[in-house]
């Protein structure tokens, strides 16, 4: 191909044929280049070194990260230390080919310092270059209603936890909060009492230059439509304004298969709650993950079953289609069980870094905890109209699924933890959960609730 563009060169002028392809400015290559799929942009850099130095610029492979990881992510990415830097197009091949995370147990920053009690089924999220951590529950089944703050700032090992007391919600377990822009946006949950609850809250988060940071607490009024009382559902903030659940337990101890949405875009003083009524929904479940993959879309994965069954099932849910409707995305018959993650209950589900979806920990339905690490590329996944329009393009191979090594430091396995991701997409904060412990005389089993808090680094070396 390289001697075509050199040989060729002179029939082509004599011809006046000024269409071809080696005649397009480099602008116009550019601007193709960014329509193409990944294989025919390296396919290309083989044609002649004209397209070559065009193919591997950096300027292209940086718009071809946006493309395909969103502005956020790189723009993170960007403002990390030179040195840490790698080029674009390595970068991405690095993110395509990652097998390993490492994790890091991070301390506190002093010994005198306070820090949060063990918990399990809490929230944790990364806002304002902060984590948040609110209530869950603890030893003896009781509740906690504590607000809990933490600066992550660049290179930082250690953690200085702040706790707040500003008109925080009331205890629960079981909630479900989600980052909306810059707000936390809380929803639901169980008291000690087994209530539920179906109240919204939102968070802001203040941090000064002495890295004081509060947090404002401030019950949303929604209006007489809000979703019923529940615990241990899944929710996620999706297309940057909205809030959507999905199932949980409710009223009598009931599993739950309804969806819902919070309209947060005109603001908060405007937020509504309406329900999304679908010919076809994910059975009754508790304690799974939903995840917003990008835009409109997002993935929801396994939880426990209205029998008390674990599931380890994907289905995809898209807000843009005019009348959205949850897909199940199935397996082909050969690859089943093979290659993909076992069944799982109170996991984790984390978007990072390149379209991928990292799944972490769990029980199965003999409540044996994991600490096992699971990646699912979203590229993978059809969009919803393909998988309506053509039952074929519903069926995912187990190639999309990838389980990870790990590195560094092991942590117990754990269910019910929580975790949530930096603005880089390649930092991964875990905490709490409930592990296995030693039994004592008095337990029927070993149980025991965790307080440590692990950095999950995506490992990207060259």
């Amino acid at each position: 191909m390289a001697e075509f563009c050199s040989s060729s060169s002179s029939s082509i002028t004599n011809s006046n044929n000024k269409s071809n392809i080696t005649h397009i400015a480099s602008d116009h290559l550019f601007s193709i280049l960014l329509l193409l799929p990944i294989e025919s942009v390296l396919s290309f850099t083989m044609v002649c070194k004209r397209f070559k130095l065009v193919a591997c610029s950096e300027t292209l492979w940086e718009s071809i990260c946006r493309r395909d990881w969103g502005n956020s992510y790189v723009d993170a990415l960007s403002s990390s230390p030179p040195e840490h830097q790698l080029s674009w197009k390595k970068l991405y091949q690095l993110v395509t080919q990652m097998g390993s995370v490492n994790c890091i147990r991070l301390s506190c920053f002093d010994n005198t310092s306070a820090f949060p009690r063990p918990r399990a089924s809490h929230s944790i999220n990364f806002v304002s270059d902060c984590l948040v951590l609110f209530g869950g529950g603890c030893e003896g089944g009781r509740h906690l209603d504590d607000t809990w703050v933490a600066y992550i700032g660049n290179e930082f090992k250690t953690i200085l936890w702040q706790k707040t007391n500003s008109g925080v919600p009331s205890g629960r377990f079981g909630q479900t909060c989600a980052v909306v822009g810059e707000t936390l946006v809380l929803f639901g949950g169980i008291n000690d009492h087994g209530l539920r609850q179906n109240d919204t809250w939102v968070g802001h988060v203040l941090r000064d230059e002495m890295l004081q940071i509060t947090i404002s607490w401030m019950l949303l009024e929604v209006g007489s439509a809000a979703p019923p009382p529940r615990g241990a559902h899944a929710g996620c903030c999706v297309d940057g304004k909205k809030m959507l659940i999905h199932g949980g337990i409710g009223l009598d101890g009931l599993r739950l298969n309804d969806t819902w949405i919070l309209d947060l875009s005109n603001g908060i003083n405007s937020a509504a709650w309406h329900e999304v009524v679908t010919r076809l929904s994910p059975p009754a479940r508790s304690g799974h993950t939903l995840t917003c993959i990008g835009g409109t879309r997002m993935v929801l994965f396994g939880g426990r079953g209205i029998g008390y069954e674990v599931l380890n099932d994907v289905w995809l849910f898209d807000i843009a289609e005019e009348y959205p409707e949850w897909v199940p995305l199935i397996y082909d018959s050969t690859d089943v069980p093979v290659g993909i993650p076992p069944p799982r209950v109170g996991h984790s589900a984390t978007l990072v870094l390149g379209g991928r979806l990292l799944i972490y920990g769990g029980e199965d339905s003999s409540r044996h905890r994991k600490n096992d690490f699971w990646m699912l590329d979203i590229n993978g996944i059809p969009t919803a109209e393909a998988c309506t329009n053509s039952q074929e393009l519903r069926v995912l191979s187990k190639k999309v699924w990838k389980r990870l090594k790990l590195e560094g430091h092991r942590p117990g396995s754990r269910s019910f933890h929580q975790a949530c991701v930096d603005k880089s997409g390649c930092n991964i904060y875990v905490f709490g959960g409930m592990v296995d412990g030693l039994v004592l005389p008095a337990e029927a089993f070993g149980l025991r609730f965790d307080g440590e808090l692990y950095l999950i680094e995506l490992l990207l070396q060259p």
